[in-house]
């Protein structure tokens, strides 16, 4: 026993000593933490991007929630419905939280424990914050931003061409997404499916868009970004931008002019042979193209398969295209750009074409005559003798190539391996194919124009001739057959026989049967004594030839009612 007693003593002694370790831990966690002599910072969210973090001078919006260690709150920024706006480091926040917020980004959160010696000390803060607090801050960065913060543009698509860009003055179409910083949403012109239309530098515009947008080409997109100093200012919008709030613009021009803008021609592609040119009072057959200056496409003729077909210069299209169209050939191609008062204004068209549209057209000039013109007839070949010309009345045979003026074929005789005969002077063909085929020779060839006053008008021919349409005829004439003397259907080559109706009566029976009629001449015909009109029908001519001879169209004709055209007091197409 007495070896064992001084160990129980070490026992009971240590077990003692555990007994208070225990006590002065349980203590120490549930005792008020000692303060530190810095803050403490908890990065809750951070977000992906930081642009910019806060530095001492910097002008900050943020919200927060002000609790005790125990989680008591004492104060809300979302309480009261606005966040907090401050310099940082100038004195204006507890010195804990001028340090808290140095290094932060915008949409960061932070969990701030501030101690009493850089919060509110021994005095406290009323009846609020007792002294010596230690306050915790749960902290959400809204906007940062520096008096001396200008307009920052970062441009994130540039266009392969860029011809112009926005000056002051100029006139803008743009859609953009106005956001805060944080990326609230608080305006956008795609919502509206509307443009936003404006002039640029003059003062419509709040002082940062002004700015940014200058410099721009047609189809860039930037991210605008400015201080409230040249956005809203302390008193934001009074609904949806709160005071010195910074602006977030992302922006996609899509339109530009300037009032003083004319049409420009571009892309011009010259055919090498143009003997003429349009000008005011012509009209004018072309294919086109049109867009918005971002390419939006908006109308073409090909895909109505039809030209457009106008006088120009007299106000029948509007101002733009009128000018763009003078001083164009046939085959020409070129892009017509106009500014929106050449061509459909402030209000637009209303469907596809919007208020204060640039208009971009890519035309091609297919064709093109004036009301005065006449046919247009080039000697291409003529043989060495020539004594003997076509003329009205005369039987003509010849082949043709026929095209329109942009060289589109409509037809040749080579195709069919045979002439196109006609008779000219009485209507076969078109006035202009008379002209050209007029005081030609056996074997000449000719190049004729043919303006659509003198071919097939403005109706043209279907699926084949286009209306108000030009045609060029390369024609080259065969053989051609003398004509009768105008007024004529039958001549007689030698004197005419006295007994004449005795010839023609076979059966003597006083009278002129039709059989009989057309026997006799066409015998006299075949002898050589007498010619009928080439080119037509001989039946039909003989037929009418009868018909003159008998008077009261009983069907024969008698010795009384038969006379020579020599004796007739007026024309008819008889003996």
């Amino acid at each position: 026993l007495s070896l064992f007693l001084p160990a129980l003593k070490m026992i009971r002694c240590l077990q003692r000593v555990l007994y208070l370790s225990v006590l002065v831990a349980f203590a120490a966690c549930n005792a008020p933490p000692v303060p530190s002599d810095d803050i403490f910072i908890e990065k809750t969210f951070v977000p992906e991007q930081c642009v910019r973090a806060v530095k001492v001078g910097d002008y900050v919006r943020y919200h927060y929630n002000g609790m005790f260690p125990d989680g008591k709150k004492f104060d809300s920024s979302y309480d009261r419905g606005s966040t907090y706006n401050v310099f940082v480091g100038k004195k204006q926040l507890i010195e804990g939280m001028d340090k808290a917020l140095v290094g932060m980004c915008v949409n960061e959160r932070r969990l701030v424990k501030i101690p009493p010696q850089l919060a509110y000390g021994k005095q406290g803060y009323g009846d609020i914050i007792p002294p010596d607090s230690i306050l915790h801050f749960d902290v959400l960065l809204l906007d940062v931003w520096n008096p001396e913060d200008s307009v920052q543009i970062n441009t994130y698509h540039t266009p392969a061409t860029c011809s112009r860009k926005v000056e002051v003055s100029d006139f803008v179409r743009y859609h953009y997404n106005g956001t805060l910083l944080d990326g609230t949403l608080f305006d956008s012109s795609h919502t509206r499916m509307r443009t936003y239309d404006t002039y640029v530098g003059i003062g419509w515009l709040i002082a940062g868009m002004d700015q940014g947008l200058l410099g721009m080409c047609v189809e860039e997109r930037r991210i605008i970004t400015m201080p409230p100093s040249l956005g809203y200012g302390e008193n934001g919008d009074g609904s949806d931008i709160p005071g010195q709030a910074s602006l977030v613009f992302d922006v996609v021009l899509l339109d530009l002019h300037n009032p003083r803008d004319g049409i420009t021609v571009t892309n011009q592609i010259v055919p090498e042979s143009c003997t003429r040119k349009t000008v005011a009072g012509d009209f004018v057959r072309y294919h086109y193209n049109g867009s918005l200056l971002d390419g939006t496409f908006f109308d073409s003729s090909y895909s109505r398969n039809h030209t457009y077909d106008t006088y120009v210069g007299r106000g029948y299209v509007i101002a733009g295209m009128d000018e763009g169209l003078i001083g164009v050939c046939v085959g020409e191609r070129r892009t017509i750009t106009i500014p929106p008062h050449l061509a459909y204004g402030e209000e637009g068209t209303g469907t596809k074409i919007p208020g204060s549209a640039v208009l971009v057209f890519d035309i091609h000039i297919i064709d093109f005559h004036n009301p005065s013109d006449t046919t247009e007839v080039t000697v291409t070949y003529k043989p060495e003798e020539c004594d003997k010309k076509t003329k009205k009345g005369d039987f003509v045979k010849y082949h043709y190539n026929a095209s329109l003026l942009d060289d589109t074929s409509i037809d040749s005789t080579y195709n069919y391996g045979k002439t196109y005969n006609i008779v000219l002077g009485v209507n076969q063909v078109v006035p202009g194919m008379e002209d050209g085929l007029m005081d030609m020779c056996v074997g000449e060839r000719r190049h004729v124009v043919i303006p659509p006053h003198l071919g097939y008008g403005e109706r043209g021919v279907t699926d084949e001739v286009p209306g108000s349409a030009v045609l060029v005829f390369d024609i080259e004439l065969v053989e051609m057959e003398e004509g009768l003397p105008e007024g004529y259907m039958f001549i007689w080559n030698e004197d005419v026989s006295p007994d004449l109706f005795s010839e023609m009566d076979k059966d003597n029976n006083e009278q002129v049967e039709p059989s009989e009629f057309t026997d006799y001449i066409l015998r006299q015909v075949n002898e050589g004594k007498g010619r009928l009109a080439p080119g037509f029908d001989p039946y039909r001519i003989i037929d009418n030839m009868f018909s003159n001879q008998d008077r009261n169209g009983d069907g024969k004709i008698t010795e009384e009612e038969f006379k020579l055209k020599a004796d007739e007091a007026s024309a008819h197409d008889e003996l």
